[in-house]
């Protein structure tokens, strides 16, 4: 089936990366940065192009389009989504792809900055794609495999079903969002409009890789108010709230609850953002737990901690806000089994290893699976991710399509 097939996943990869989209985390726009609709309006093109009449990119910069069915059964809508936008841990403009190929195991020396070298020994992924054609930035900039692998494959596998039509699946969604990066990806998503039931985001790494769990997350903002007086009077009378958050900060524990002392499935609470003058300061945390009610009791710990503090601070104060941000996409796929299990076949049906792994982290599928529709998130091959040795194994792309290819017909066989 796939033999024949010419992908172009890699050729829409290295015109996408090339594109900004970088997310904005301080902006309250939507999308956070109006370049994130370049892109949108490019895609949105190529599909209309295609043929998918009803491709379109909205106000918000969410790219949507239909392949319809060409069954005569009564299948299931199902959707790939991935996210526009790259990350803003390191720069996305300018980015100038290079293709390594028939890799044999080299360092690569990233041209634009030498001192940035891509070393098996460092990532031992590459140990499993020697011959392989590997793409990486040129040294100044991330890559943006993350998420435009994902973006490149899914238009990809729009043109295997549009040049294969004796290939049967039932009707098929496309999503492209914005903001993933900094935690808006589904803010304004129509889920109406996209009339899908099930889902999957191509977001993940490793070739063969499924994720159905994620953390579930909340958002704690500790305001510290102090007492404020001259400087030059203040005996006795002044309480300064930028030293009680670095008690706070000095407090928190270094060989537990921390990223830097946690893996597989532990969670922490992690501080983002401390900002503030004397008499006031704010502190912004991250909570994050594979259990949901595990949440609260990271929560309740660190505001046991700050009011034991503050016993020795009587005239100062201080307020705790938790804001919800994810949940375990988990609790929500275990009532769907189906969804996973036809991926799990698929990766199997590309000749790939499978590899179910739980996300450090979330993904747009863990806020699309609470609002209706579950979605667990297959690999798209990025590697290095955020950073400037960023890499991409083409081959991985392409199994990508494949796996997606084979999920639509079995979608279409089981129904």
């Amino acid at each position: 089936m796939f033999q024949k097939y010419k992908f172009t996943a890699a050729d829409r990869f290295t015109r996408y990366v090339q594109i900004d989209t970088q997310s904005d985390p301080l902006s309250s726009t939507q999308p956070t940065s109006e370049k994130q609709k370049d892109l949108g309006n490019i895609l949105a093109k190529e599909l209309k192009h295609m043929g998918f009449a009803d491709a379109h990119m909205d106000e918000w910069g969410y790219v949507y389009a239909t392949i319809p069915s060409n069954s005569a059964k009564e299948v299931p809508v199902i959707c790939f989504c991935s996210h526009l936008d790259t990350a803003p841990d390191c720069s996305g403009t300018g980015v100038k792809p290079i293709v390594h190929t028939n890799y044999q195991g080299q360092d690569i020396v990233l041209p634009d900055d030498p001192s940035q070298v891509l070393r098996m020994s460092d990532y031992p992924y590459l140990q499993n794609k020697i011959g392989d054609d590997i793409i990486t930035a040129s040294g100044k900039t991330l890559l943006g495999a993350d998420d435009k692998a994902g973006v490149a494959s899914i238009m990809d596998l729009a043109n295997f079903l549009l040049t294969n039509p004796e290939v049967k699946h039932g009707e098929i969604k496309i999503l492209f969002t914005p903001d993933e990066e900094v935690g808006k990806g589904t803010a304004k998503v129509d889920l109406k409009k996209l009339g899908a039931s099930f889902g999957y985001t191509l977001d993940g790494g490793e070739a063969g890789s499924l994720e159905d769990e994620t953390f579930s997350a909340d958002a704690v903002q500790v305001i510290i108010q102090g007492v404020i007086a001259h400087p030059g009077y203040a005996k006795g009378k002044m309480v300064n709230a930028m030293k009680i958050a670095g008690e706070i900060l000095a407090a928190l524990p270094k060989d537990r609850l921390s990223p830097e002392s946690t893996e597989g499935r532990r969670g922490f609470i992690h501080p983002v953002r401390v900002e503030g003058i004397a008499e006031k300061c704010t502190i912004d945390f991250i909570i994050r737990d594979f259990e949901t009610p595990g949440l609260k009791k990271k929560e309740d710990y660190l505001r046991t901690q700050i009011e034991e503090l503050l016993r020795t601070y009587p005239k100062a104060s201080f307020e705790f806000h938790v804001t919800e941000q994810y949940r375990n996409m988990k609790e929500v796929l275990d009532l769907h089994p189906q969804i996973v299990e036809y991926a799990k076949e698929a990766i199997a049906r590309a000749g790939l290893e499978l590899k179910m792994e739980s996300i450090r982290g979330g993904t747009d599928g863990s806020r699309l699976s609470f609002m209706g529709l579950p979605c667990p998130n297959l690999f798209a091959g990025m590697q290095a991710i955020h950073s400037k040795l960023e890499f991409i194994s083409v081959q991985d792309m392409n199994k990508a399509v494949e796996t997606m290819v084979h999920l639509a017909m079995i979608w279409e066989e089981k129904n």
